[in-house]
């Protein structure tokens, strides 16, 4: 036989294992599986544990949305019933001006047309103060539907579709129409 040719010795058969061995394997087993067992005790606790916390935290999330909720209920119910306390302490001035004016007894028509004036004047700057505008377009100018209301279409020599009178004029509240402008406006040719 040449050296290529060489037979590989044969491994020892598989003997049986021994009652001791087989003891020692089950007893390393059992320790494996009580190990294990162990950790994945101390893993499910450390898990409740956790979900205990995050529940809690839940809870105290949602607790605090609805004391925040609850707060800007009432903070809202007081702004809506004290909105008109700024507007209605503006106009107070204006009421005691038109008392005053009706205590004097002999006015004359010039004294009462003045008194008349200055008042206007007042119950306007409250109105501005409170964000109250006129609405009050000029002749001629485009009609525009948002802001006024058309009475009639009457014949008119200026352009179709704008304004010739102003019959009452309309209001603006911070940017929204409290009451529209009421016109006449031009009807086409």
């Amino acid at each position: 036989m040449s050296d290529q040719a060489k037979p590989y010795p044969q491994a020892p058969a598989d003997e049986p294992f021994s009652p001791e061995e087989l003891e020692a394997a089950a007893a390393a087993n059992e320790h494996d599986a009580v190990a294990q067992l162990d950790n994945t005790l101390a893993e499910l606790e450390t898990l409740k544990a956790k979900v205990s916390e995050l529940t809690d935290q839940a809870l105290r999330a949602q607790a605090d949305v609805q004391n925040t909720r609850r707060r800007t209920d009432d903070e809202i119910a007081k702004v809506r019933k004290f909105a008109v306390e700024a507007f209605a302490e503006s106009l107070l001035p204006v009421l005691d001006s038109l008392e005053a004016g009706l205590l004097i007894e002999h006015a004359t028509p010039e004294q009462l047309r003045e008194g008349s004036e200055a008042t206007r004047r007042q119950l306007l700057s409250a109105l501005e103060r409170n964000k109250v505008v006129e609405i009050n377009p000029a002749a001629g100018s485009k009609f525009d539907p948002g802001q006024q209301q058309a009475i009639s279409l009457v014949p008119a020599e200026q352009e179709p579709n704008t304004v010739v009178s102003v019959l009452q004029k309309g209001y603006l509240i911070a940017d929204r129409v409290l009451r529209p402008a009421l016109v006449t406006v031009a009807a086409p040719k």
